[in-house]
């Protein structure tokens, strides 16, 4: 039987993480009020944190609510529970309810339009892009277009990478704990 070693993954403070990134804290605090545990993690890499948070906050077609049920509902199926949380504290402040967010979660909107975007989203992600052609017609259907498909592949590509981070790392949950389905 091989020998495993565990590697702890420790949040970097801010005079552990480079020049660079000590600035970028700096900013996040200013603007967040703290550094969320993830956004720290990053900044283990000299350049990821500015990389990811670029990428993040590039502009996008999808209007910051989409942006939210995407976000949860890729989480969700991803096993995220870091990114969950932080997408339900976000998701309300996006005009979200706790029902609406839970059934997102699960998969649904009772709006038609923003059902048919949280079904592809899931769909594209548990299937890696190979989705069912019934998904991307009803996508079709409730007026999305094609940019709005290219960057809702972009937005599960932005939040796979912080899924797979947390869930590798298992840094500690800093906002309130999502609801478990």
């Amino acid at each position: 039987m091989e020998n495993l070693v565990k590697t702890e993954f420790n949040v970097p403070t801010r005079e552990q993480v480079s020049p660079t990134n000590q600035k970028i804290f700096d900013n996040l605090n200013k603007a967040l009020g703290f550094v969320p545990n993830l956004y720290a993690t990053i900044a283990y890499s000299e350049n990821g944190l500015k990389k990811y948070l670029d990428y993040q906050n590039a502009k996008t077609s999808l209007s910051n609510k989409e942006k939210e049920a995407v976000n949860l509902i890729i989480s969700q199926v991803n096993g995220c529970i870091y990114c969950q949380s932080a997408h339900t504290v976000l998701g309300k402040m996006n005009g979200f309810d706790d029902k609406q967010l839970l059934d997102i979660r699960k998969g649904q909107s009772e709006n038609a339009k923003l059902n048919a975007l949280v079904k592809l989203a899931a769909d594209i992600t548990k299937n890696r892009g190979n989705v069912s052609q019934e998904n991307v017609e009803d996508f079709f259907a409730q007026g999305y277009t094609k940019e709005n498909l290219v960057d809702l592949i972009l937005q599960v590509s932005d939040k796979t990478a912080m899924n797979y981070l947390h869930n590798l790392t298992k840094v500690p949950v800093d906002f309130p704990v999502a609801e478990s389905l």
